[in-house]
């Protein structure tokens, strides 16, 4: 037996500045495109060849350019034609949350483009992020789909060799068996459903519960993602029947977890401690104690924002005295860092930094010295690959102040990438961060986490956002 693979993830924030083009997506063709899809193992286990379409992925990042959006759905279109008389199941990964000009959704077009190919029967597989989008079609152009339980997305790997297991055990025992769907009039935030904090940690003990049931293969609660108004924005669940007996039952189940989520739409909140920026300062500043993570929530970069803003920056320098020493990790300019890499170290140097996008990253000058030259290289959040440009730390003379300036929006969310930037951890009494909830590691190591609700890209408050597309009435920015 013989199954095509591939993998299109992309989250198009249409705040972002600019478009995704060809060159802002990692692509793996053939023996590569296998090896990052980190399934490989489970299909030749199960005795099944694999036949690779591409690996596509650009992150979280912007709107993605239609030219470039065509030539990447033709590499899919392309080996399921040459390949179509004998492939036995399609395994895709999927993120969701893709946005093309011009177009909508790239990864709803995609499916439909594959399933229009194969006819309604041959099974394909889908792994995806949770907080993609979904809609009737897509999720009826599935035999299986299931999202990762976990956010941050610890169990990524785990999610996506369960679907390629289910895809294997499918093949050997056929059933028409086929994806149910509910949506909710819910809309949320990543940073109000990380899965640590209730009520998401129940929702994924109930699924667990309902996967123990032999006559269901799996469920999945999609938080769905907001950063583009789009149709298909909301939550919604997936639940798949074992067998074609199972079917209607199945239909009971996702009835059933619908209402177990939408029962708990009062419950949901941002995760850990959050404050309005001066007040989140503040306290990190009069904590007794380090480090100290401050989120700048509004430029997200693991929702993709630039991670361009100089508004905490700004808020730190305005300080009539700074006592604690902060590091800010980091702060993407493409144009300053270029003018830093070609500094020496120890190198007192005049910067102008700040992308000058909006207000929010407007430009600061300063006077640096530059203590460090290094890259965001080897394997980055959750096992990705790549080597993500250039890190070159700097100095503020006769301040406590130093700044990681990077050429590209990559989120810092690991302690070796903070050990990239040249500089011993336990140094500093505060870390800035672009993420909106902490991620494991630096949550571990922070002895106070606190989210900043500030303006970006990425804000925080559903409500204030202007969407003209999504269902409505939708809870909570309307009272259901």
């Amino acid at each position: 037996m013989k199954v095509m693979v591939g993998l299109f993830t992309t989250e198009s924030n249409a705040n972002m500045p600019g478009k995704n083009e060809i060159g802002s997506y990692d692509l793996g063709f053939g023996d590569d495109c296998v090896r990052k899809l980190r399934v490989g193992e489970v299909f030749q286990a199960a005795g099944i060849d694999v036949i690779p379409s591409v690996y596509a992925s650009a992150g979280a990042s912007g709107v993605i350019t239609r030219e470039t959006f065509d030539y990447i759905e033709s590499l899919f279109v392309r080996t399921v034609k040459e390949h179509l008389h004998e492939i036995d199941g399609i395994y895709l990964h999927l993120h969701g949350a893709s946005e093309v000009e011009g177009l909508g959704s790239g990864d709803h077009h995609i499916l439909a483009a594959i399933r229009k190919l194969t006819g309604p029967y041959l099974p394909i597989a889908v792994a995806c992020d949770p907080h993609g989008n979904l809609c009737q079609e897509y999720v009826d152009n599935c035999t299986i789909l299931r999202s990762y339980r976990e956010s941050p997305h610890t169990d990524a790997d785990e999610t996506k060799r369960q679907v390629a297991q289910m895809l294997c055990d499918l093949l050997k025992h056929r059933q028409n068996i086929h994806a149910i769907y509910r949506k909710l009039p819910l809309i949320l935030g990543g940073e109000q459903s990380v899965s640590t904090d209730e009520p998401v940690r129940s929702i994924n003990q109930f699924m667990n519960e309902l996967e123990q049931d032999p006559r269901i293969l799996s469920c999945s609660w999609h938080v769905g993602y907001l950063r583009h108004d789009c149709p298909e924005a909301g939550c919604g669940i997936v639940v798949i029947p074992q067998t074609e007996a199972d079917q209607a039952y199945a239909e009971t189940i996702a009835d059933q977890l619908a209402e177990f989520v939408w029962n708990k739409r009062h419950e949901f909140h941002y995760t850990g401690t959050t404050a309005a920026p001066d007040e989140a300062l503040a306290m990190a500043l009069a904590f007794d104690g380090k480090p100290v993570f401050i989120t700048d929530s509004g430029d997200n970069v693991t929702s993709g924002a630039m991670g361009a803003n100089t508004f905490i920056l700004r808020q730190v320098l305005a300080l009539p005295a700074l006592s604690k020493r902060i590091l800010f990790a980091a702060i993407n300019d493409p144009a300053a860092c270029h003018q830093l890499m070609a500094c020496a170290e120890n190198e007192q140097v005049s910067l102008r930094l700040g992308m000058g996008l909006d207000a929010y990253s407007e430009p600061v000058d300063l006077d640096v010295v530059v203590l460090h030259h290094g890259r965001q290289a080897g394997t980055a959040m959750y096992g990705e690959e790549g080597d993500y440009g250039p890190i070159v730390t700097v100095r503020l003379p006769g301040t406590p102040i130093d700044i990681a300036v990077t050429n590209n929006n990559h989120s810092f969310v690991e302690i070796r990438q903070l050990t990239a930037c040249g500089i011993n951890v336990e140094d500093y009494d505060i870390f800035v961060v672009k993420q909106g909830y902490i991620h494991p590691e630096l949550k571990a190591l922070g002895k106070l986490c606190v989210m900043s609700l500030t303006g970006g890209a990425t804000p925080q408050d559903t409500r204030l956002i202007p969407f003209k597309q999504i269902l409505r009435p939708m809870f909570p920015i309307d009272e259901i």
